[in-house]
């Protein structure tokens, strides 16, 4: 996720909604024998247990919730990943109605992207996260964003690393894994220490924390997945399956960015890091999109699980 033209900040304060159509994804049957040809059947693209981060649709859901959830569940997502959290509801809703909405559906909610404010999750307020999350029968609540006034320092770092800790251990109570979702920043020097590495990495406790690793913003600071999985076994619960549509040097701001592709679209090898997804402790796989080039997002996430169901995961 980034900042557009709302803040990172900004969105994850308001509760959302969305709504549109509907898409089926079918695959074709093969001829066998000297039988005439069976008729056209349809593969359940839920099978294969792709999750799609709602930011992705964050237009449509602030418009219409039950029609936006249709059309993701029809497109085939059998997982969702929430970024609509305030006030104690998910996309203005009380937790238990909107579980009861995605369940419905034939979708179950995984994970959700909490608030952000300047001094980041307080253990004053982690109880209460952990209560609403724990209503929803979340599996993971994410950290999502760290503002940029946050990022100055070493010692800013080291006190959330110490700060997440503690909020691990509050969700832990209450059946709830807690965890970080990187952008590129997280990989820029500081004060000559690596945050991502010198300090998240070393200084979170795994079994309370895990990282929520985005394929896209890793790649677009000019590390690579494979490598970091490896040399970090079992860190990473969570992959935010993201392409993009060029290759470029290092960089380390979100601002201004645009080259966000539906998965398999783009340039990012995503055959070659799911092939060590066990070393990872991958778990689950979550399509997220920033921005639609075409201006068409449910077309894109359609793009992103065909591709994923007949080309990726193949």
């Amino acid at each position: 996720m980034m900042k557009t033209t709302r803040s990172r900040r900004d969105f994850l304060r308001v509760s959302a909604a969305g709504a549109l159509g509907a898409f089926v994804l079918t695959q074709t049957s093969c001829k066998s024998g000297g039988k005439p040809a069976p008729a056209t059947t349809a593969t359940d693209p839920k099978s294969f247990g792709i999750c799609l981060q709602l930011y992705t649709i964050r237009d449509a859901m602030a418009a219409d919730v039950p029609g936006s959830l249709k059309r993701v569940s029809d497109t085939g997502y059998k997982f969702v990943e929430l970024a609509g959290y305030a006030d104690g509801k998910f996309y203005g809703m009380d937790p238990v109605e909107f579980k009861k909405l995605v369940n419905d559906l034939g979708m179950e909610i995984i994970s959700s992207h909490t608030q952000v404010e300047a001094q980041g999750i307080t253990l004053d307020n982690a109880k209460k996260m952990a209560e609403d999350h724990a209503k929803l029968g979340v599996k993971y609540c994410m950290q999502p964003w760290v503002v940029e006034e946050a990022r100055k320092t070493v010692s800013s770092y080291q006190k959330m690393v110490a700060d997440w800790n503690q909020v691990g251990g509050i969700m832990k109570e209450h059946g709830i894994m807690f965890g970080y979702h990187n952008h590129n920043f997280e990989f820029d020097t500081v004060e000559g220490r690596i945050p991502y590495f010198d300090i998240f990495l070393a200084g979170l406790d795994k079994n309370l924390v895990t990282m929520e690793l985005d394929l896209f913003w890793t790649t677009k600071a000019g590390q690579n997945p494979v490598e970091i999985i490896k040399k970090y076994p079992g860190w990473f619960q969570l992959f935010h399956m993201k392409d993009m549509y060029t290759n470029e040097a290092p960089f380390y701001t979100t601002d201004g960015v645009k080259d966000f592709a539906p998965v398999g679209e783009g340039v990012i090898n995503f055959k070659d890091i799911l092939a060590v997804k066990d070393i990872a402790g991958m778990k689950y796989m979550i399509v997220e999109q920033d921005q639609s080039r075409d201006g068409d997002p449910f077309g894109d996430i359609q793009k992103s699980i065909t591709n994923l169901t007949t080309k990726i995961l193949v």
